[in-house]
């Protein structure tokens, strides 16, 4: 009987090298397949894809698996990319990588292994997922410090049915040991981060490259002009760094902070302080709502929900849902809730879905 077929997605890293490992020990018949999805046109190199390749390939011919290749560059730019553009022009600070798995990960890579006979597709994310009564349920990874699921809420209940993540239950420490314990040459390499198509450069000059930067002022909510900003599209909410105002501090001595764009005007609004009232707000209206379950849920629900990844589970009502969007108010007031990235629902450990966020209001 033949064995059943789990496409692996290997990036070079050591969490889907361990991925493919498990899958060996667990008796599938495992292929891997490296991805390129960007191709750079003014800075080769910048993102190590030529060593992540050859680490990838190192790890197959370790484990005896065979390794395919797949470009999805076209794909990218116009599913990915286009958007990733299209909010910095909107004044917003999108989150490409969740579109990435929506869009490409689970996706267009789901479509491949498909056509390479695959049963079941593998990821290394840290995330679970569980089948109860015929329905896919995305659970948080074991590992706290660790868990994805922030970036997998956008998957619908085909496309978690075709997922595996066979490191959901472990913890990064365990991932490394089992690597190094195979002799996968991926067992100690330094973990990737930041959005990968920008690597190790500076994100001013990567953006700046695509879109045309428009220098204004920058003001306090009262309107006096404090500096001048180098184009909104560099500037996201809570920012502190890189405003070049740091000469002008109150008595106390208290750093600027961004609260606000006004794309009208090309201005940018600062304030003082980390604890000033601008920067905190209890609900927000999210738009392009997605659920996991495939509808969505009744509302009023408490639940928990994060406005950025890493961020700790915040207590909140899902007030109400209404064909345009969302409003959710939260327990206690959010710092610097940003237009543009996503806030993700959560009821314990279970991964309900989520949105983008369009607007902070009290």
């Amino acid at each position: 009987m033949p064995k059943t077929r789990v496409v692996v997605g290997l990036s070079g890293g050591v969490d889907s090298s361990v991925a493919a490992l498990l899958l060996i020990e667990q008796g599938y018949e495992v292929h891997g397949v490296f991805m390129k999805n960007w191709e750079d046109s003014f800075e080769a190199g910048y993102c190590a894809a030529a060593e992540d390749l050859e680490d990838a390939r190192a790890v197959c011919e370790t484990l005896g698996i065979p390794l395919h290749q797949v470009n999805f560059t076209a794909e990218y730019q116009d599913r990915v990319f286009r958007y990733f553009l299209d909010e910095y022009r909107c004044g917003r600070t999108p989150n490409p990588d969740i579109l990435c798995n929506t869009e490409i990960k689970f996706k267009a890579f789901l479509d491949h292994a498909r056509r390479l006979g695959a049963d079941f597709m593998a990821t290394g994310h840290y995330a679970r997922r569980e089948t109860r009564a015929g329905r896919q349920h995305l659970l948080k990874g074991c590992d706290p410090g660790k868990d994805q699921s922030y970036f997998l809420h956008g998957l619908d209940q085909a496309q978690l049915a075709s997922a595996l993540f066979p490191i959901g239950e472990l913890h990064k420490r365990q991932v490394r040991e089992h690597a190094a314990a195979a002799g996968l040459i991926t067992h100690a390499k330094k973990d990737s981060t930041g959005i990968c198509f920008i690597g190790e450069r500076r994100f001013r000059e990567f953006l700046g490259h695509y879109l045309p930067a428009q220098p204004g002022p920058i003001r306090t909510p009262d309107g006096e002009v404090v500096g001048q900003h180098i184009g909104l599209m560099f500037y996201t909410i809570g920012q502190r760094q890189g405003l070049g105002i740091g000469g002008r501090r109150d008595s106390n001595g208290e750093p600027w902070y961004v609260v606000g764009k006004d794309l009208d005007a090309n201005t940018l609004t600062v304030v003082q302080g980390l604890n000033h009232p601008a920067l905190a707000r209890r609900r927000l209206r999210a738009t392009q709502l997605h659920w996991i379950a495939g509808a969505p849920p009744e509302t009023p629900l408490s639940c928990q929900a994060k406005i950025r990844y890493r961020q700790p589970d915040q207590r909140c009502v899902l007030e109400s849902l209404d064909r345009h969007g969302a409003d959710v108010c939260f327990a206690e007031p959010q710092r610097a809730i940003t237009p543009g990235q996503s806030v993700v629902f959560y009821l314990g450990d279970e991964c309900l879905g989520g949105g983008v966020i369009d607007v902070a209001y009290d």
